[in-house]
């Protein structure tokens, strides 16, 4: 049986986020995998614009969730809520078929107040609904704090939030190993 390949998806587009850290210690807990990020630098969902053929970026994107085993996002929480790259991303993904249906998806999170951004990932898990992924329930990571808790090499130094986060992904590979049969 091949390497299972694990896709994340970053809704921050910085660089040094904290949760793109977080999305690459996921990656790390899940296990030997091909790893891949998607990339959101799409542009702004326009009917119009997908009249005239979809973008080849969410060409890309879309291939990419679709050929995987399972799928991790690292959502930050901004004004209570995803980012809009994310939304337009899930916009995005949405047209002409569903790569996420039955796919088996894990949603962390890392933001700077106290909950971690649980009203993130609360938010986050309604919009994947209709898209009917396998949607991880548990145990939820939410990272506060996060500059309390990355080293300055950005690796996860808090023992409880690494125990929560390999229990997620062990429960991600999991659920990609009982897909693939």
């Amino acid at each position: 049986m091949s390497e299972l390949k694990l896709v994340g998806i970053c809704g921050s587009l910085r660089r040094e986020s904290w949760n793109r850290m977080l999305m690459l210690a996921a990656a790390e807990a899940f296990g030997p995998a091909r790893f891949h990020e998607g990339d959101l630098r799409l542009p702004l969902f326009d009917e119009d614009l997908e009249a005239e053929g979809i973008p080849d970026s969410v060409t890309v994107l879309k291939d990419l969730v679709a050929s995987s085993d399972a799928v991790v996002i690292a959502c930050p929480e901004y004004n209570k809520a995803p980012p809009g790259v994310l939304k337009n991303a899930l916009d995005w993904l949405s047209r002409g078929g569903s790569p996420w249906a039955g796919k088996p998806v894990a949603i962390v999170s890392a933001a700077a107040g106290r909950a971690g951004g649980e009203r993130t990932q609360f938010a986050l898990r309604l919009m994947m609904v209709a898209f009917r992924p396998l949607l991880l329930s548990g145990p939820e990571v939410m990272i506060a704090q996060p500059a309390r808790v990355f080293d300055p090499d950005g690796k996860l130094g808090d023992e409880r939030a690494q125990k929560l986060l390999g229990e997620l992904m062990a429960s991600l590979r999991s659920a990609a190993e009982a897909r693939r049969g």
